[in-house]
């Protein structure tokens, strides 16, 4: 490249812009042109995962005909993958009628007899998948027994699975459906200043003193996973949803849904509590892209919004005014603060979420259209 040379005479902006100008357009050409090349490979390569979509590889989802897991199978079929899917009893309409009828069930979708505290229950469901989808975990808030109900099937289920995906060779990512039950139940304030982030954690002491055992079993079930695959050597990602509601696809009525129809249908009373809210079908799709991302790594918090229970009644009312809604909280201390959680993590996903509004009419919809709810 020739080299430029500066006289020493004067020189007015005007002719320092004339001399230099040709070398600046030619510099802005060229990275004109890279640009260019940079977004016409960023663009070819989305557009090869989007055509590609899962065409030709395997999975398996745990605990398939659960509420995210039943949209999970349903969007993984959409993008052509294959699907081995665990249940509890193929043999049972109920667990397993909702997903045979998805669309490209009849060619792509496999079902599975597993149990989650039997080790090596889930080896011929994980030989040959490239991707595995660990949902399955208990969701009860009353318990008689925590530890056999809840803490076992939590903890030994979940490295019983990773202990199957750790004699899988083809085995690229585990994707862990999480909680933000393991996430934001500590001694730290939750008040409207306070932003909730991935680095949270949960604290297991505090759910024992405070019989939090729900909250227990995925705050230890994520803490032995991430020691189990640090150990292996798994590329897993937890994916740490909240409330989450929407439309159900199963036929029987799951916890978080059953608590939009405990208010539609005539509770006398709403809780004193805040919650994070998510659309089921955000969630599900935070799973796939999870394992599709070559990024995604750690824990990713889904959240729309956090409201109070005050809220969703609010807005309830103004999607359905001729309901039952109730009126006042269970007791008369102040309301449960809200608080944040970020969603800048989550944003690498591509995940843009359906806003709460949305959320509740879909899930009360889908529980009119079940005979969930009647008004």
């Amino acid at each position: 490249m020739a080299r430029m040379e500066w006289s020493c005479c004067p020189l007015s902006i005007e002719m320092v812009l004339d001399r230099v100008k040709p070398h600046l357009q030619q510099s802005e050409r060229g990275t004109s042109s890279k640009r260019r090349r940079r977004r016409r490979r960023t663009k070819e390569t989305k557009a090869r995962m989007s055509a590609a979509g899962g065409a030709g590889k395997v999975v398996c989802v745990t605990g398939a005909s659960g509420y995210i897991a039943s949209w999970l199978v349903k969007l993984l079929l959409q993008r052509g993958y294959t699907v081995k899917a665990s249940v509890r009893d193929p043999n049972d309409p109920k667990k397993t009628e909702h997903l045979l009828g998805l669309d490209g069930a009849k060619d792509r979708l496999q079902l599975f007899k597993a149990n989650l505290l039997e080790e090596g229950s889930f080896d011929p469901i994980v030989e040959g998948c490239a991707g595995v989808f660990h949902t399955a975990s208990p969701f009860y808030h009353d318990v008689k027994d925590p530890q056999a109900e809840l803490l076992d099937p939590a903890v030994k289920g979940t490295l019983n699975v990773l202990k199957s995906c750790s004699k899988a060779p083809s085995l690229q990512r585990v994707v862990l459906t999480s909680s933000m039950a393991a996430v934001a139940y500590n001694r730290q304030p939750r008040t409207p200043e306070v932003v909730v982030d991935e680095s949270w954690f949960s604290d297991p002491d505090l759910c024992r003193q405070t019989n939090a055992w729900y909250v227990l079993s995925k705050t230890l079930a994520e803490d032995a996973a991430w020691k189990f695959v640090k150990e292996k050597g798994i590329d897993m990602v937890t994916i740490n949803p909240a409330m989450v509601i929407g439309p159900l696809l199963q036929p029987t009525l799951n916890t978080s849904a059953a608590a939009i129809g405990n208010l539609i249908n005539g509770a006398p009373t709403f809780p004193n509590a805040s919650f994070g809210w998510v659309n089921v079908k955000d969630v599900a799709n935070a799973h796939i892209l999870a394992f599709e991302v070559p990024s995604a790594s750690g824990r990713y918090c889904l959240v729309e919004r956090i409201a109070h229970y005050s809220e969703i009644v609010r807005i309830l009312r103004e999607l359905y005014p001729s309901a039952q809604l109730p009126e006042k909280s269970a007791d008369d201390k102040p309301f449960v603060p809200i608080y944040q959680v970020s969603k800048e993590k989550v944003k690498s996903l591509g995940i843009n979420y359906i806003p709460l509004e949305q959320n509740l009419k879909e899930t009360v919809e889908s529980l009119k259209e079940k005979g969930f709810v009647k008004f």
